[in-house]
């Protein structure tokens, strides 16, 4: 399982910005692999595999079909599980519920706010802390790590986003 969620985890951070359908999908097997490792336990991997797929399918169809509604869910859920991961790194498991809807409200009013650039900072948040999870590294390597991941995940999509054209009184005359 961690293999899957490391490739996925890589594709967020890379080209979660994009590809949205992926964003959303692979938010959505992100999620459904966490809460079926909750309800089920770490050791039904093909239980867990399934209802993740299940939710990154169903996601990513809604991603298509319901695009602005989709948009605000996903933030939600990615900002979502950000904050809820780090509230059980940080041993404080009572608080990651208060965590999840908390981090979920910012990651909604983000993506909406700004789009492209939510996208960028949620997806690669995303791909780095499911890439990180996944690899049994100390503490501070981890840290170091995810950092390291945040910023090329962000940097890479970063670079595909568009310049616009300059005004047209900013524009060269042409030399004829």
């Amino acid at each position: 399982m961690a293999l899957f969620n490391i490739l996925v985890g890589a594709a967020l951070l890379l080209f979660g910005r994009r590809l949205f359908w992926l964003f959303v999908a692979g938010v959505g097997f992100v999620v459904g692999a966490a809460l079926a490792t909750r309800w089920f336990g770490a050791g039904s991997d093909w239980m867990t595999l399934a209802i993740a797929l299940a939710f990154g399918v169903i996601s990513a169809l809604l991603s298509v079909v319901l695009r602005r509604l989709v948009v605000a869910l996903s933030g939600f859920l990615a900002g979502g599980y950000v904050l809820y991961r780090l509230a059980l790194d940080l041993q404080h498991e009572p608080l990651a519920g208060i965590a999840f809807f908390l981090g979920g409200i910012v990651g909604a009013i983000l993506v909406i706010a700004l789009f492209d650039w939510a996208l960028i900072v949620l997806s690669a948040l995303t791909g780095a802390t499911v890439i990180v999870q996944n690899l049994a590294l100390d503490r501070s390597a981890s840290a170091l790590l995810f950092v390291v991941l945040l910023a090329l995940g962000v940097a890479v999509q970063a670079k595909g986003l568009t310049r616009k054209a300059p005004a047209p009184e900013q524009r060269k005359p042409d030399a004829t």
